[in-house]
């Protein structure tokens, strides 16, 4: 068969360096990357024109994408994990505020449907019991879906999140972080309750994965594996994975993850209904471990 020459965008991270580099390189394809900075930027463009082969993509705007049938598939290839009790912030000047204090609060976020965001609500509503319907939402961008109907309320333009923290318009924010002194964590010890959230849920945070379109996965199956098993190779070549392992590949290494994710999307109603994990993939990706 012909060498294809896929379009591809992943983030600058250690474990794809080689792949990036061309180190790495598979004998079915070659990868052209696109540069995106930050690489979020072109998540709406795959979501919603199919714009590259092969694209990291948050995992709350593939559940999205999913469920309004876009004809994307999920690889098992996760290219950021972390814990999100660090990226959420209030300004102290107007008083303490800790992460039960929201309801009846304004709160900045970039766009209402991004991953960090559910995961923060999600710890909110079921850690700390915070009605999320009571939380006045602020919001600066589109949803990458463009079918979802966001009733959230939108800043204006010239306006920036950290800013409006900072000038009292908003009382928090999700999403962010920020060296300014004047601002403070809203979870008082994150790294602490970070800790404490993965003793009882046994879960990293899964931010973003890999997608491929589906007429790839249809066409070229082979191609598809391919893809997945240089990323793999090249997380192999970093050495044995950390414990917790913020960049799990695989699906039962990602299976908690998933199932977490999907079930705050679905309490958010960002989905409509819980998918299981094995509908997240197609039968190409479904066996990769």
């Amino acid at each position: 068969m012909d060498r294809l020459k896929l379009k591809a965008v992943l983030g600058s991270h250690p474990h794809v360096k080689a792949v990036k580099s061309g180190e790495l390189r598979s004998d079915l394809f070659d990868l052209d990357f696109i540069e995106y900075t930050p690489t979020n930027a072109a998540f709406k463009s795959m979501v919603r024109e199919q714009a590259f082969d092969v694209c990291e993509m948050a995992i709350v705007t593939y559940l999205m994408a999913k469920a309004h049938g876009k004809p994307l598939v999920l690889l098992p290839a996760t290219m950021m994990g972390r814990f999100q009790h660090t990226h959420a912030l209030y300004n102290p000047a107007k008083g303490t505020l800790g992460p039960s204090d929201l309801e009846g609060k304004r709160v900045g976020i970039r766009s209402f449907t991004t991953t960090t965001g559910a995961w923060i609500r999600g710890i909110l509503a079921n850690d700390y019991g915070v009605n999320l319907d009571k939380i006045r939402w602020v919001t600066f961008e589109d949803p990458h879906v463009a079918e979802y109907v966001d009733t959230t309320e939108r800043a204006p333009k010239d306006k920036k999140v950290l800013q409006m923290l900072l000038d009292g318009e908003v009382d928090a924010v999700l999403g962010e972080t920020s060296d300014n002194p004047k601002l403070k964590s809203l979870f008082p010890d994150p790294a602490a309750e970070a800790a404490t959230w993965y003793a009882r849920r046994g879960v990293v945070p899964v931010n973003h994965l890999v997608v491929v379109t589906e007429s790839l996965a249809k066409s070229r199956p082979d191609v598809v594996t391919g893809v997945y098993d240089l990323l793999k190779r090249n997380k192999e070549q970093m050495g044995p994975a950390a414990t917790p392992d913020f960049v799990p590949f695989g699906i039962e290494a990602n299976r908690k993850s998933l199932e977490l994710i999907v079930d705050y999307a679905f309490q958010q109603a960002l989905i409509p209904r819980r998918y299981a994990v094995e509908e997240l993939f197609d039968p190409t990706t479904r066996g990769l471990i």
